[in-house]
């Protein structure tokens, strides 16, 4: 059995619109803090995926043997004065893929996808306590900070975010006021 895990830029999500589906609900109903609470329908979720590609968004997807296994979005910000920067948003790893490296590749896939777009600096946030840290943490993320109260959890209750960045590079600064 064919374990290898592909990862690749997505630009249409036609066919694996149903893939996609099933593998947020799976995801969310699993506890993740990506902005949905369960119960998720197919429809809310199929909403969702069907306005993700759009100008600015690269979608990498990671397949195991055919199979959609994890997703990451790296959101290019496109404000003047934000050329430099891009939004990790939306890591997934489908349940019964988890615990094989699959988010760290899809995140070490990410970066690269920032770097060839001339992004030198990488944002993102993630809820406080979840696994999530751990990884982004060990690949050189550091945390700038915290927002108490920031989202709502599937208990009802008020979760903390933790705010991270990661500098691929030293900007040049000619010509800015430091």
């Amino acid at each position: 059995m064919t374990t290898s895990v592909q990862i690749r830029v997505l630009e249409q999500l036609d066919s694996h619109l149903a893939a996609f589906t099933e593998m947020l609900i799976a995801v969310v109903h699993d506890g993740a803090s990506i902005g949905f609470l369960p119960p998720l329908s197919e429809q809310e979720a199929g909403q969702y995926w069907e306005g993700v590609l759009a100008p600015g968004v690269i979608l990498l997807i990671a397949e195991v043997d055919g199979q959609l296994a994890g997703t990451v979005q790296v959101q290019l910000c496109g404000k003047p004065n934000g050329a430099h920067r891009a939004d990790i948003a939306k890591l997934m790893v489908h349940p019964k893929f988890r615990r094989r490296g699959i988010a760290r590749l899809l995140m070490e896939q990410a970066q690269q996808a920032a770097e060839q777009a001339d992004r030198i600096l990488l944002v993102l946030d993630t809820r406080d306590g979840d696994p999530s840290n751990l990884l982004y943490q060990s690949i050189g993320y550091i945390q700038a900070g915290q927002i108490p109260y920031f989202a709502i959890s599937e208990t009802g209750g008020l979760d903390a975010t933790n705010l991270y960045y990661k500098l691929l590079q030293q900007p040049d600064l000619k010509g800015f006021k430091v």
